[in-house]
């Protein structure tokens, strides 16, 4: 019996189990649950022209917006800093793309006390110089928000840039926070 019981731990410890647990008692059917079924194959019965080649196939291209983002306030020379960026078109909003560009978008009070995001604070607000026809339309959000504020004025954290179809440039204003 002892012969029986020494194959056994054997039997077990040649298991591919973790070394951490410790298993008292293995049966056939739970080791028959464990190996996988059967998958079966799937084959083409005719490839593709580009692919027949050997070259992949090229990807696409996504429209591509530009952006220019004008400095809040002139330097000594009296000429404005521009900060540049770019993004496929429909994919990001307005306020993402300056934060993955470290762009400066909040003023003192805005970078301690901004929404986040959310379009209920205001810190976010820009004003759109030129390629706002490659904007979202205001939301609901921005035209409760600004609704006293000048149209070329937007929510950076509303507002997408384009709508995965046009392409182009967009200038945007970074505004001082007293003009807020």
């Amino acid at each position: 019996m002892a012969a029986t019981s020494s194959s056994a731990a054997v039997a077990l410890a040649s298991l591919p189990f973790p070394a951490s647990t410790s298993y008292s008692r293995v049966s056939a059917r739970s080791l028959r649950s464990t190996r996988s079924p059967r998958v079966p194959t799937i084959r083409c019965s005719s490839a593709s022209p580009n692919l027949s080649s050997g070259a992949p196939a090229p990807a696409p291209s996504k429209p591509q917006i530009e952006l220019e983002f004008v400095g809040p306030k002139p330097e000594a020379d009296g000429s404005y800093p521009v900060d540049r960026a770019a993004a496929a078109s429909g994919e990001k909003l307005l306020r993402d793309v300056m934060n993955e560009n470290k762009i400066e978008l909040y003023a003192a009070y805005g970078k301690v006390m901004n929404c986040g995001g959310g379009g209920s604070c205001g810190t976010c607000i820009v004003e759109i110089l030129d390629g706002k026809e490659l904007l979202n339309e205001r939301t609901n959000t921005e035209n409760r928000y600004l609704k006293k504020k000048p149209e070329s004025w937007r929510l950076a954290c509303q507002t997408i840039v384009g709508n995965k179809e046009n392409s182009g440039k967009v200038v945007v204003q970074r505004l001082p926070q007293w003009k807020k």
